[in-house]
């Protein structure tokens, strides 16, 4: 989306709810972005520091990638449309950002070409999908891993993305944590409250809550959220839960009660993807972020984030190809 400003200025924001995933993804998606364009012409633009109660006003909940292409044009047309929307390392101090690498599953074959292929690009940090596939063939391939290489060669993360059921989890859980695996994102369903906060009180392997998140945008609500549940890490992506300003809200109330965090891209282009690196790298971490999702796109907008090293760099010597122009 494009927000005009005064004296012909712009800001560009990605509107793009992930298909089967997004509250937001529903056929008449275009007429709402039109009504919710059509209700914010006119009204005055907000700071920075008033911009996400703003959000929360004029753009209603159920609309998150909304709120986060709005939020996005704003952060750009404030700063004169130049692409930079936060104040941050990865672009003033040239600082990359680690990310991990994303395996998909299969084969031992496939799997262990996908890891070397990562780890001559200078990953050392893996994300794998598990969960589509018979468990004990998934726990095969993964101990093929381990046995090639170490967890001081490679940090191994995997998603079940709510394959398992809260009756064999836990097992599940401990087979896995034998693997010196990382972390574990959302081992059973989202919703599923009093069983979620029974697994990470008594799991050997750290939970990572992710579409646990997506639909809660009070700050009171997520507060109760992470009270009850009590996770490990949370995993934030900023198109399924309102923006990175309420993303890192998240992270607020997270780091109050010393929960792990960090952010995710969930399929945007680069225009998208640059919102949320400024802000990951605004927030100085240093744990490997999953900001990789981009390179899946075959007719992407060039940009100058480039992935080097398994890092996301930003390379001042590349020039944005603005879809607007």
């Amino acid at each position: 989306m494009k927000l005009i400003g005064d004296n012909n200025e712009f800001g560009i924001g990605e509107i793009g709810p992930l298909k089967g995933l997004s509250i937001d993804d529903r056929p008449d998606l275009e007429k709402c972005i039109d009504s919710v364009c059509h209700e914010l012409e006119g009204k005055e633009i907000p700071q920075k520091e008033a911009l996400l109660d703003w959000l929360k006003s004029n753009i209603d909940q159920d609309f998150p990638s909304i709120r986060f292409g709005v939020e996005t044009a704003i952060l750009d047309l404030l700063t004169k449309g130049n692409m930079k929307v936060f104040d941050c390392d990865l672009i003033d101090s040239h600082m990359p950002i680690p990310i991990n690498g994303l395996v998909w599953m299969g084969d031992e074959s496939f799997m262990i070409e996908q890891i070397e292929a990562k780890l001559r690009s200078g990953f050392d940090c893996i994300k794998m999908k598990i969960g589509a596939i018979d468990f004990e063939t998934e726990i095969k391939l993964l101990k093929s891993i381990r046995d090639r290489y170490t967890k001081d060669e490679i940090v191994l993360r995997v998603d079940a993305n709510g394959a398992f059921s809260p009756r064999d989890a836990l097992n599940k859980l401990e087979i896995l944590s034998s693997l010196d695996i990382h972390s574990i994102e959302q081992p059973i369903k989202a919703g599923q409250i009093e069983e979620m906060s029974n697994l990470c009180n008594k799991t050997p392997l750290p939970i990572a809550l992710d579409e646990e998140l997506i639909g809660i945008d009070k700050k009171e609500e997520k507060a109760i959220l992470l009270d009850r549940i009590q996770p490990q890490f949370i995993i934030l992506k900023p198109t399924l839960v309102g923006g990175n300003l309420s993303a890192g809200e998240w992270i607020e109330l997270a780091e109050e009660r010393n929960t792990g965090w960090w952010m995710t891209s969930a399929l945007e282009s680069n225009v998208g993807l640059n919102a949320i690196a400024q802000y990951t790298s605004y927030l100085h971490t240093a744990m490997p972020q999953g900001l990789g999702t981009g390179q899946l796109y075959y007719n992407n907008i060039e940009s100058p984030l480039v992935i080097e090293q398994g890092k996301l760099k930003y390379d001042h010597s590349l020039e944005w190809n603005n879809p607007f122009d």
